[in-house]
């Protein structure tokens, strides 16, 4: 496969999505976005022109030396992803994109008076999958496939063979909004690779950004190493 040169435009999406119920409430998940950042930071430290799509945090977003553009919904993302996706050389899909919104959601505030609700919901798109479909020769995808210690790997190699990945990261549910990370790398062509035990999240992006980025270890400034 003809790989990107290298230092070339590193797209990373992180964080996740709030999906409205109502014009105040929302559905959400407990990703911090921390991994992206990292993420973002090592790819701008070895040279890569980075631009992060986060997703509402709700916290104060340190530099990163990347590009930064911020979502709420998954649709927000779908539509920058659209924009984003085709100029990238590498795309990372760290994001907890919700699986599930709601179908209708409703205007104003649904009172409590109301008494009990059901709340329809549908399928979102599954976006690293329909980028991964139309994208161009060169292209490195990697996602993410977060779920339980039993049936992880399984699970996950499922993923990269239905989307079309280049490869997949493995992680436990546990390492969801935690300080450290363990994971496994699998990709479509070649060894599957896990972590030397849990690591920092800047770690991990170097462990990570090592195996995934065309040039790997070689860009990885001296002082990082």
């Amino acid at each position: 496969m003809t790989v990107a040169r290298r230092p070339g435009r590193l797209l990373i999406t992180a964080g996740p999505t709030h999906e409205p119920i109502d014009a105040v409430r929302y559905l959400a998940n407990r990703s911090s976005g921390r991994l992206g950042e990292a993420l973002a930071r090592a790819g701008a430290r070895r040279g890569w022109s980075v631009t992060l799509l986060l997703g509402p945090v709700g916290r104060p977003v340190e530099d990163t030396g990347a590009d930064l553009i911020r979502f709420t919904t998954t649709a927000d993302l779908d539509r920058l992803l659209a924009e984003r996706a085709p100029a990238c050389d590498v795309l990372v899909m760290a994001a907890a994109v919700a699986d599930y919104r709601p179908a209708r959601p409703a205007g104003g505030k649904i009172p409590r008076s109301d008494g009990p609700i059901t709340l329809a919901l549908e399928p979102t798109p599954d976006l690293v999958a329909r980028e991964a479909r139309r994208r161009r020769p060169g292209q490195v995808f990697v996602g993410f496939s977060l779920g339980p210690r039993p049936g992880l790997l399984e699970t996950a190699r499922a993923k990269l063979r239905a989307k079309s990945l280049d490869s997949i990261v493995a992680n436990p549910i546990e390492t969801m909004d935690a300080d450290t990370i363990e994971a496994t790398l699998i990709r479509a062509v070649g060894a599957q690779e896990s972590t030397p035990g849990r690591l920092s999240k800047a770690d991990f992006a170097d462990w990570l950004l090592d195996r995934v980025l065309p040039g790997g270890a070689e860009d990885r400034p001296a002082t990082t190493r």
